[in-house]
């Protein structure tokens, strides 16, 4: 009798002890975009992009682009970061084609958590892919929580100046998510804490103020990403390579060096929000060139 096949299935939550808290990452959604270039590296030449994904074994012309929200358990309170699509493509026709429905609150019942549990929402920054979730049908879905924005990159869609015309769409949809959550919203910068053992870090470049949070319990370090670098071969190995959705390209470049530099210095893991899931692994220089390792069993000891 034949075998049927069952179809695609994926671990979508992950979860570890880190020193004194637990750190979840959860796969709120994937989408597969056809063509590297100029998607990646539209200040090289299309034959070199293609030669380095052909020689990191994946495919020249399609990439995967998972979005991973991050949950840090720290014994008093759960802090969300990100908040994955939500509900944008159902609400939004020009979304539909361009991106997967979120399954973020899913995810959290997978860890045995419901929305109300959430104590903070961190916004790395106002993308739609990580502000999508905030809300559903003009509700909040975290309603218990205060909200944290970074200063810079709040005041950047609000006042409305210099935003790309490939971003108007991006900055109505951040006056509409965000502004209503203002007055419960606390309005940070780099060097500020979220709560004790996290702190912001200037990732700005991909939005005008993307923040990164270095979290660390017990002696042990991680850095949230973010967007810092948004494919695990294409911003780690070229980080000089533009990427097309990084609002000020030349800033990101010089960011994801320095944050690069940093990580593989001090052999810091770090959680990316578009890293293969479940997106956690560490950087490492020691060929003289940059490369993204995947973690393996080191979050489980």
């Amino acid at each position: 009798m034949p075998a049927s096949m069952q179809g695609e299935m994926q671990p979508a939550v992950y979860r570890f002890k880190f020193g004194g808290f637990e750190v979840a990452t959860m796969l709120d959604s994937k989408g597969m975009r056809d063509g590297l270039h100029p998607l990646y590296g539209a200040n090289a030449e299309a034959a070199e992009v293609q030669a380095l994904a052909r020689a990191n074994n994946i495919d020249p012309q399609r990439i995967e682009h998972p979005n991973i929200p991050t949950l840090v358990n720290t014994g008093r309170e759960l802090i969300l970061f990100d908040t994955g699509n939500g509900m944008l493509p159902r609400d939004y026709e020009a979304l539909k084609a361009r991106m997967p429905m979120g399954n973020l609150v899913a995810r959290l019942a997978q860890l045995g958590h419901k929305p109300e549990d959430i104590d903070v929402v961190v916004l790395t920054h106002g993308h739609p892919d990580h502000i999508g979730g905030l809300s559903d049908g003009g509700r909040p879905v975290y309603p218990n929580a205060r909200y944290v924005f970074g200063a810079a990159e709040y005041d950047f869609w609000m006042r409305n100046e210099g935003v790309r015309e490939a971003r108007k769409f991006n900055r109505e949809l951040f006056v509409k998510m965000c502004e209503p959550l203002a007055a419960r919203s606390t309005f940070i910068k780099p060097g500020d804490a979220v709560a004790s053992g996290i702190t912001a870090v200037d990732a700005f470049g991909h939005a005008p103020g993307l923040m990164a949070f270095h979290v660390e319990s017990e002696g042990k370090q991680l850095m949230i990403t973010a967007d810092t670098f948004t494919h695990y071969v294409m911003g780690v190995q070229r980080p000089d390579w533009h990427f097309d959705m990084d609002d000020d390209k030349d800033k990101a470049v010089t960011t994801r060096k320095r944050i690069l530099d940093r990580l593989a210095a001090e052999k810091m893991f770090a959680v990316g929000f578009h890293m293969p899931f479940p997106g956690i692994g560490w950087v490492d220089k020691s060929a003289g060139d940059f490369r993204w390792v995947p973690h393996s069993y080191q979050m489980n000891l």
